[in-house]
Order: C-alpha cells, then structure tokens, then sequence
C-alpha cells in the first residue's frame, strides 16, 4: 500500500484526490487548515483520511505527516514548497508540485539526488502540460533530423464563452492572489535573436491577437523569463522563444492601467481597519472631489474607459467598507473580485493552450502548432483543476510505482515523464493536443 500525502485541499485538488481515492493500492491523506473542506473532497472513501488544524508555515506540524507518507504532494502557496521539501529530505520521502521551480527549491537538487529522492515541479498545467506536449513535438523533430529554430507557447484559463457573463471576460479558476500577484512579474523573451526584456508595469502594454481553433481569438501578453527555458528544453540556437497568457479581448487596456495605479502593490497596509472601498480608491488620486474624474487625468484616458468603468463594476467606489483586514493593495482588489468574479453554479471555464513551432530540416522548414482547448464539465471539475492536478496526479503514481529513475529536482521533460502521462490523459480523460503541420 503506497501512501500519499496532499498538503492543500483548494480549487484544483479535487480530481487528484479522486484519482487515488479510485485507485487499488493508494491509501491517501488529506490535510488542510480547514478540516471541512479536506472532509468534503474525500467524500468519506475508506481508503482516504482528512487532517485538521495544519499550519503549513510549522515544521512541526507538517513533520509527522511527512515522516508517515511515501509521497508528498504539496498544493500549497508556492513560498511553503522549499519547507515541504527540506522535510522529505529529511525523511526520505519523495515530493511532487504543480508549481514552478524556486531558486531555493532548485537548491535542493544535488541532496536530493545523493538521496535518492525525485522532487517533481512543473507538473501540472502551465507549467506542466506546456512542457510535456512542447517536448513531444521537439524530440519527434530532433529524431527525423530537424531542428526547432522558433517556438512560441501560450496558454490561459478563461471563462467558456457562454460563461463569460462579466465586463472583465476573467472569472477565478485557481487562486485569486496568485492570479494578480503574477500580473506583476517582469518578462524576458527571445525574438528573432534579440532579448526583450518587459518591466512589470509594462506586461500588459501591447498585447498580441493569438487565434486557437476551435475557441476563438484572444489577447496575448509575455509570462514570465522563457530565456531559461532554452536549455531546459534543449533549444540551443533557437532564435526566438517565448512563452506568453491568455485573456479574453480587452483585458489587458483595464489592467496595464490599474498596474500603473498601483491596485496590485503587495505592501501590508496598516489603514485597513474602517477604510472603505470609495477612500481606498480616493488614495490614489489624492483624496476628495470626483473619483471618476479624478481617476480619468490619473490614468489619461476618458472618464468612461474600461480601466474605470470595470472599478466602478467590482463596486470599489462605494463608500462599504473593505471586506479584509490585513493585507494590501491587491488583497483589497483580489478579495472584491473573487467576490464578483467567481463561477456561479453549473459553469463551466475553458483552458486554451497552442504551440507553434518552426522546424528546419535539411532540405526543408515546416511549422508546427500543437493546441489544446479543454472545458469544464458542468457541475463537476473545471478545465483548469483537472489539467492541473490530473497530469500531478500521474507523475505521483509513476513515483510511487518506481517508474521515474530521475533524481533529484526535476520537471516533466522527459519522455520517460511526459510519455506516460500525456498517454493516459488522452486515453482517459480527453485531454488532448492536436497537431497541425503546413510547410
């Protein structure tokens, strides 16, 4: 009996819990700080157990579930993740996350790998699924001779579009904070053999129009540093890599300005205690007079442009009063809009993602795009917590089964990663790539 342990029981934990809680051979752990809602995703499965009263940011509270679990896998905010792991070093036991690999995370690498222990990251859906389908494509061109000279990767989590109810075209399919948080972190990419470097405050500034079959056209802009991705995916020489989000049309012109303005600034604020929405708002333009207008010089757009008619629309010029008490800037912003930007019951939300490669072979180019659009189903998971936590899922059963001979700190580049779980998630759950090639 392997034994797993799921650190987390948010938006995306639900189909990996159920895919072990189906599974002969798995007895799985649930723990969350709220034991109600870790009680209500196992649903009462004799093979599963709901923890109560963690608090991720103690080691000793975490210790002895880690000591008693072969696998660890931890849902938790991506700061948690390096104390999670320095746990399963201590105690042998191997790791998975969805998360990006930290600098002090990558740190870990070379302990973990004398230990003989794999810590996956970057297995869930961006990244995760961006790297696994970009890696089949690369490593079939590599072995017919062809070598990858351009790749552009994109992907976003989106309302589906008789869902898309709301003037923002954005509901929350993961969690909020992360959401605006990442709105703010500077961009380098390749292009045509030149870095282009895009401060934070800029990310939204010119976006690309990215068309996918089969969903419709969206807006693009740059996700995070794709430089590193070069060696990560064996590209040396590539002249252009880039990896980008997706959002609905006209999203970007009400969140470059609301950047400027400083709504997504992390500083704890000490004010929160009788601050209302409307003076919250008056912070930024200097107090009294008319908001609208006020906002309109501040910015240099009309007073009826959406970057302030979508404020008005999340209710932050009334005079109600904040709804958190410790926090800032973007805490006010993300508690209002998960407040009004939230599925409603039986909705569904769609993850849209596309690759486009360009290929040179010795005697000729081809150009390859490799997209996966994926809905909700209604009244069950979302797209976006199944092609998270299902490709996690996967590489944890191929952990526990000794299928990974990788050690250390690793993402899902290889085929002997990728193969299995992008097989299984074709032939079991629908989620699947399809590949376009044109000369």
């Amino acid at each position: 009996m392997k034994r797993v342990l799921v650190l987390g029981a948010g938006l995306v934990s639900k189909p990996l819990i159920d895919y072990f809680a189906e599974r002969d051979g798995f007895a799985l752990t649930v723990a969350d700080i709220v034991l109600d809602k870790a009680r209500a995703l196992i649903g009462g499965r004799a093979s599963c157990t709901a923890v109560s009263s963690l608090d991720a940011s103690r080691e000793d509270a975490l210790e002895g579930l880690v000591a008693s679990h072969d696998v660890v896998v931890s849902l938790l905010p991506a700061p948690m993740h390096p104390i999670v792991a320095a746990l399963c070093l201590k105690h042998k036991r191997h790791m998975a996350t969805a998360s990006y690999i930290s600098p002090s995370m990558r740190e870990l690498h070379a302990e973990a790998a004398a230990s003989g222990l794999v810590f996956v990251n970057e297995c869930g859906v961006d990244p995760g699924l961006d790297h696994m389908s970009a890696m089949r494509v690369i490593h079939a061109a590599a072995q017919e001779g062809g070598k990858v000279v351009s790749f552009r990767s994109y992907c976003g989590g989106l309302p589906a579009p008789e869902a898309n109810t709301n003037p923002l075209g954005y509901k929350f399919s993961w969690a909020p904070r992360g959401v605006l948080v990442a709105a703010t972190n500077p961009s380098r990419y390749l292009e045509d053999g030149k870095v282009v470097e895009v401060p934070g405050a800029e990310l939204f500034a010119a976006p690309e129009m990215v068309d996918i079959p089969g969903a419709g056209a969206f807006e693009g802009y740059p996700n995070r540093d794709a430089i590193p991705y070069i060696e990560m995916y064996g590209l040396e020489g590539v002249r252009t890599m880039f990896r980008g989000t997706l959002r609905n049309l006209g999203h970007c012109a009400s969140w470059y300005h609301w950047v400027k303005l400083g709504l997504f600034d992390q500083q704890p604020r000490s004010d929160l205690a009788g601050l209302t929405y409307k003076r919250f708002m008056q912070g930024f333009v200097g107090g009294a007079g008319n908001l609208q207008k006020a906002l309109s010089v501040a910015l240099s757009v009309p007073d009826t442009a959406p970057a302030i008619s979508n404020l008005e629309w999340l209710g932050l010029f009334h005079e109600s009063p904040v709804s958190i008490s410790e926090g800032g800037n973007v805490d006010i912003l993300a508690s209002r809009m998960l407040e009004k930007c939230s599925y409603a019951p039986g909705e569904r939300d769609l993850l849209v993602m596309r690759h486009e490669f360009v290929v040179e072979y010795p005697k000729r180019k081809e150009r390859v795009v490799s997209s996966l659009v994926a809905y909700g189903v209604p009244g069950g998971d979302s797209a976006m917590a199944r092609t998270v936590s299902l490709p996690l899922a996967i590489a944890v059963r191929l952990i526990a089964e000794g299928s990974i001979s990788q050690r250390g700190v690793v993402a899902p580049v290889r085929p002997e990663v990728y193969g299995p779980i992008l097989e299984e998630l074709e032939r079991d759950f629908g989620i699947t790539f399809v590949e376009e090639r044109t000369a």
